[in-house]
């Protein structure tokens, strides 16, 4: 499930290759081309509607406001989910009072309500800010539309997670961030000891993680194969990739 800003194609161009191995599902969230644009963008009625790609054994993985939708959609739909890996959430409300963290919900909230209104230049200032490699040189019409959707998400701050069901269900989560912002490495953080979950640093590649490509997707594999082979427990302790 890819984030904001960009579609699945754009999102996910370095994990082609694991379609030798996978098959991969990858949908357009609604206000993204090729698709219109759409009023309002709410992580909660996105989960619901993320429900109608999952199958059972389904391997969930989710990027950035994907990840968001992701842990709703398989805390919503678990017997579906085989196991559940998220990049970079930016789920900072589960996170405040760490270091970093209020002050950049401080600074995203200021960008919406006081930003420029002009998408394109909404867009630079928000790349700025959460640390994206999505190129922004040229302003194409798919980048604006993108813009366009951004402007009009809920925050993701403000979602909500049923941790202790989440952790209990049997299937295994790998939280993926990049070493690029405390704000990030924070939440990321409190989903690892919240939900049991492996970890995976990498760095290289800002919020966007899996655009590192092979060191990405070898991560995913081990992790996607391991989830294959084991029994159903609940993990004892965290480990890292």
């Amino acid at each position: 499930m890819h984030g904001s800003v960009v579609n699945a194609e754009l999102t996910w161009n370095a994990q082609k290759p694991l379609a030798e191995r996978f098959e991969i599902v990858a949908p357009n969230r609604r206000g993204f081309p090729p698709g219109p644009d759409v009023e309002r963008v709410d992580f909660e009625d996105e989960a619901i509607w993320l429900e109608q790609f999952l199958e059972p054994e389904t391997h969930v993985v989710g990027h950035s406001y994907g990840g968001v939708i992701s842990l709703l959609a398989a805390s919503r739909r678990a017997e579906l989910v085989r196991s559940l890996t998220v990049i970079e959430p930016p789920a900072f409300g589960i996170a405040r009072g760490r270091p970093g963290v209020d002050e950049f919900i401080e600074r995203i909230d200021r960008h919406w309500s006081e930003g420029p209104r002009d998408p394109g230049e909404f867009l630079r200032g928000f790349l700025a800010l959460v640390g994206s490699s999505t190129p922004v040189g040229e302003f194409t019409p798919e980048l604006l539309q993108g813009a366009r959707t951004l402007m009009v998400e809920r925050s993701p701050a403000e979602a909500v997670f049923p941790f202790e069901e989440l952790a209990a269900v049997p299937f295994p989560k790998l939280v993926v961030s990049g070493a690029h912002h405390a704000a990030f490495d924070a939440v990321c953080d409190v989903l690892e000891e919240r939900l049991y979950a492996e970890r995976a640093v990498l760095p290289g590649a800002g919020h966007s993680v899996q655009r590192l490509g092979e060191q990405f997707n070898e991560v995913l594999t081990r992790f996607v194969e391991r989830a294959e082979g084991q029994d159903s427990e609940k993990p004892d302790a965290t480990s890292s990739a």
